[in-house]
């Protein structure tokens, strides 16, 4: 792997993370290792630091992400002077060695990323879900009812009004605008039997979503029953939250009726101006014309339909079960869900820095 793919790469790692690694960022990035010696990293590190991150918050998500994608390192702050400078780091004499492992440690990453989550030993398969604790849950805002005090904008009468009665006279003219808030996302998850093998990384992808907007996020899980799950998935604790989530469950790797589900779901529940999310892999138990009339309502009710098919991430995968060709044409988008790279593609979804077909999805 070369450097630069390597980069991009570790850039698209700390966008999912909610970093603000734009494509900008990582040239000027790329552009300053020209001048550095990449075998050093704390070169690397303070380079990547410098030009990828944007706000103070940004800075721990960094280093986190590193020590993942990198293999680990602590870097001294004597080396940013080195760094802004665009000098050659100092080799201690063991720069190729380093350098070929800080490759290797990426390229490594960047193939753990791919890989089917099914095909995982227990240390790689700890190491994503490490990785997925990382995620941001950041939304695509929407405007809200409230206003707030803007420089430009609507006039807000009643504030100059105001103002003008307690001073005397009219001196200045105050506006406002209606202020945003974090779109909401709803998330359908799929336990029974046959996505089993994908039900446990579902889940910690949707904890990651609920600890970050706790307030915008309602989980569900689907099987032969609807049983909300959000409140288990509030513990700060990945490994808690999904014990308690296992308890709540009484349809753990049972049956699908995906559309009696859903009926009940629109009856009780609503995703109305919400980004929807179905992780499943369409095997539906009972009749498929019910699956799909649901899956109508649901798809004019929400801001988005998002269908999550863990199949989907395999060559020559055809949505030919009876739930997804019943589901396929009202839905939004039909994306993977079968890896780490899926995950950060779909939280870019839901942040709306990706955004899918644009219309219905067709087979």
């Amino acid at each position: 792997m070369t450097i630069a793919a390597t980069m991009i790469g570790f850039a698209r790692t700390l966008r999912a993370a909610g970093v603000a690694a734009d494509h900008e960022r990582t040239q000027h990035l790329l552009r300053a290792l020209e001048h550095l010696d990449v075998t050093d990293r704390q070169g690397v590190y303070w380079a990547g630091r410098l030009t990828l991150c944007a706000t103070k918050d940004d800075l721990p998500r960094y280093d986190r992400c590193f020590e993942a994608y990198f293999g680990g390192m602590r870097a001294g702050r004597a080396q940013v002077r080195t760094v802004t400078k665009g000098l050659s780091a100092v080799d201690d004499g063991d720069g190729e060695g380093r350098g070929r492992a800080l490759r290797a440690s990426a390229s490594e990453l960047e193939v753990l990323r791919q890989r089917d989550v099914t095909s995982l030993s227990e240390a790689e398969r700890a190491e994503v879900h490490r990785l997925l604790a990382l995620l941001s849950g950041r939304r695509a805002r929407r405007s809200s009812r409230r206003f707030r005090t803007a420089r430009s904008g609507p006039l807000d009468r009643a504030r100059t009004v105001r103002r003008a009665l307690k001073r005397g006279d009219v001196a200045e003219l105050l506006h406002h605008r209606h202020g945003s808030r974090p779109r909401k996302v709803v998330l359908l998850v799929d336990v029974s039997g046959s996505m089993a093998a994908y039900a446990e990384t579902l889940l910690r992808f949707a904890h990651a979503l609920v600890r970050s907007e706790p307030g915008a996020t309602r989980v569900f899980s689907v099987g032969t029953r609807l049983t909300p799950i959000t409140a288990e998935l509030r513990h700060r604790d990945p490994g808690t939250a999904l014990r308690e989530v296992s308890r709540s469950i009484p349809d753990w790797s049972g049956g699908t009726r995906l559309g009696e589900e859903l009926r009940y779901f629109l009856k009780r529940h609503s995703a109305r101006g919400a980004i929807t999310v179905i992780a499943s892999d369409g095997w539906e138990r009972g009749d498929p014309a019910l699956l799909g009339e649901q899956v109508a309502r649901l798809s004019r009710q929400a801001h988005r339909l998002i269908w999550v098919n863990p199949h989907k991430g395999h060559a020559g995968f055809q949505p030919l079960t009876g739930g997804m060709r019943a589901a396929l044409p009202y839905l939004d988008d039909l994306v993977a869900g079968h890896s780490l790279a899926a995950y950060e593609d779909l939280a870019e979804r839901l942040s709306g820095e990706r955004r899918g077909t644009g219309g219905p999805v067709h087979a």
